[in-house]
């Protein structure tokens, strides 16, 4: 099966297993950038005036990209990675997912939290954006092993 492994990762946490997992499944591996990256400021969830916390109080906020250059017309399957943002996937990856026709792919949402779990409405989300198939997904650690991500991602085909 053709995959393809793309990720959100503004501290480099999400990068990590997003690698391995391009490594473990022998996929090409993209970095989905917003057109103006995430400065420390930016991520300050406890601000109500962040960047970030003002992109997720919109839940139809589409963060500009910096490219829309990912070869998903390649994959059947995408792994889409990214930290959790108030319990789902941040609204720059949902930008990545309306740039894209997903007709007829499986997307594998994949994330990176420090305690909160990927949860039921990212999938539904991504689902709504795309229209594919979305499976449930499944949270990571930053430090995850590639066999783990193997083992993991063998299961799905």
């Amino acid at each position: 099966m053709k995959a393809l492994v793309a990720y959100l990762s503004p501290t480099g946490k999400t990068a990590k297993p997003a690698a391995a997992l391009a490594r473990a499944i022998e996929a090409p591996l993209y970095e989905i950038k917003p057109q103006k990256p995430y400065s420390a400021a930016d991520l300050d969830w406890t601000d109500a005036r962040s960047r970030s916390t003002l992109e997720m109080n919109d839940k139809n906020c589409r963060p500009p990209l910096a490219d829309t250059d990912a070869p998903v017309e390649d994959a059947e399957i995408v792994f889409v990675g990214f930290p959790v943002w108030w319990y789902r996937e941040p609204s720059v990856v949902d930008s990545f997912l309306a740039a894209y026709d997903f007709t007829g792919k499986t997307i594998v949402p994949f994330a990176t939290s420090g305690g909160s779990g990927i949860g039921s409405e990212a999938p539904a989300r991504m689902r709504e954006i795309t229209g594919a198939e979305v499976t449930e997904g499944k949270r990571f650690s930053p430090g995850e092993s590639e066999e783990n991500l193997k083992r993991w991602a063998e299961t799905l085909f």
